[in-house]
């Protein structure tokens, strides 16, 4: 499996249980933005902007383009 297709089953799969904890417990935009240390969202933000950047990255490099 090509990494490309790693990266989107990965972020496919946060988004998957960062939907279930939405739907179990409700997620306020505090704790979106400022979690609290250990909880299910500590670094989820900058994980998932992380593997989502990686990503565009690569397809700018597949075609020869810039961001």
């Amino acid at each position: 499996m090509s990494d490309r297709k790693t990266m989107i089953k990965e972020l496919i799969e946060m988004q998957r249980k960062f939907i279930a904890e939405e739907h179990k417990n409700g997620i306020d935009a505090k704790d979106y933005f400022n979690p609290e240390s250990g909880s299910v969202l500590d670094g989820y933000r900058e994980a998932y902007m992380k593997k989502a950047m990686a990503l565009v990255d690569e397809a700018h490099a597949r075609v020869g383009s810039k961001r």
